[in-house]
């Protein structure tokens, strides 16, 4: 309680630590309110961790073994236990991963497109409110925690100036300025929402709500995201595993490809660590070019060129020497 973690933090606790204990339960034929903690030795961790990371990735087999080191680390600290049994169980490697944002140049514009003219055939269709959620992740690179809890008063200032304040990790706010096109949009959604649900919006509701006009959820985001990609068509350029993070890191992407600093992008996505936002500026297309167009070769071919030799009359194409 003293670190005071967010909601979000307690419950990937305790998601980490209920599924890697139903796992050593498993073998054990003990339900899991059964076990006691002198029995969850490095044997029985080492075989639950095996189990727990046949169909997980590796980031979140390493999470669960942090949460779990974390877990005993507390009990040996108390007395309870003589010694941490994670020590004697393996982990993956981390790895610095690499931005995944929707593939294709003109991805994010054919996907706003497609959700304005309706392309979502939901059972209960709300256009404004899908539209509204995905340019807003798109425009803002919010996290999926934080765009869970935007309250509609997050949206402040004269129109035309707007900003979102936003609380991040560790409970750290940012303001994010928003242009005239997104608030419209915000704006259109909520006079829907209004006008849907018969009830006037005030500052402290939820910004983005279900079809019931409750809070969304993170389930309720995910299948909202995912079921936009599909009906707009785009479902086989997002990679696997990314959902709402795609368009978190397309605005990264799209920034750095534009010139954003390394610092502003820092300060836009809320990162502490200036290596994180640095992998969007060194993964980006208009990088990788300028880096192989320095290639002293490329100096050869554009001499010939200006030469007006071409390469064929250089040796290096047809069945010149340059073939062998």
């Amino acid at each position: 309680m003293a670190a005071k973690p967010s909601p979000h933090t307690v419950a990937a606790y305790r998601r980490d630590l209920r599924g890697v204990l139903e796992c050593a339960a498993r073998p054990l034929g003990r339900p899991v309110g059964g076990l006691g903690l002198a029995e969850l030795d490095a044997r029985v961790m080492r075989r639950a961790f095996a189990d727990f990371a046949v169909e997980r990735a590796p980031s979140s087999v390493l999470r669960a073994w942090s949460t779990w080191n974390g877990f005993f680390g507390f009990w040996v600290a108390e007395g309870a236990l003589a010694g941490n049994p994670m020590q004697a169980v393996g982990r993956p490697r981390p790895r610095q991963g690499e931005p995944k944002p929707l593939m294709g140049e003109d991805t994010p514009e054919r996907l706003l497109e497609a959700l304005a003219a309706g392309c979502r055939r939901a059972r209960d269709p709300w256009p404004e409110r899908d539209l509204a959620v995905m340019a807003l992740a798109l425009l803002t690179g919010l996290r999926s925690a934080e765009m869970l809890g935007l309250r509609v008063d997050s949206v402040s200032g004269r129109p035309g100036e707007r900003r979102v304040r936003v609380v991040g990790k560790g409970g750290r706010t940012r303001s994010l300025p928003i242009e005239p096109p997104l608030e419209a949009l915000v704006e259109a959604y909520l006079r829907s929402r209004e006008a849907r649900f018969g009830v006037r919006v005030r500052g402290r509701d939820p910004l983005l709500v279900d079809n019931r006009g409750e809070g969304l959820r993170r389930g309720g985001l995910q299948y909202l995201v995912r079921q936009c990609y599909r009906h707009a068509g785009v479902h086989d350029r997002v990679a696997r595993g990314t959902l709402v993070h795609a368009l978190r890191h397309t605005f990264a992407t799209r920034l750095a490809e534009d010139g954003a600093s390394v610092t502003e992008i820092m300060r836009l996505l809320g990162h502490t660590s200036l290596t994180s936002s640095q992998s969007y500026i060194d993964v980006t297309a208009s990088a990788q070019r300028e880096a192989a167009r320095s290639n002293r070769t490329y100096g050869v071919l554009r001499r010939l060129s200006e030469e007006g030799g071409g390469v064929e009359e250089a040796g290096v194409g047809g069945g010149g020497a340059g073939a062998h």
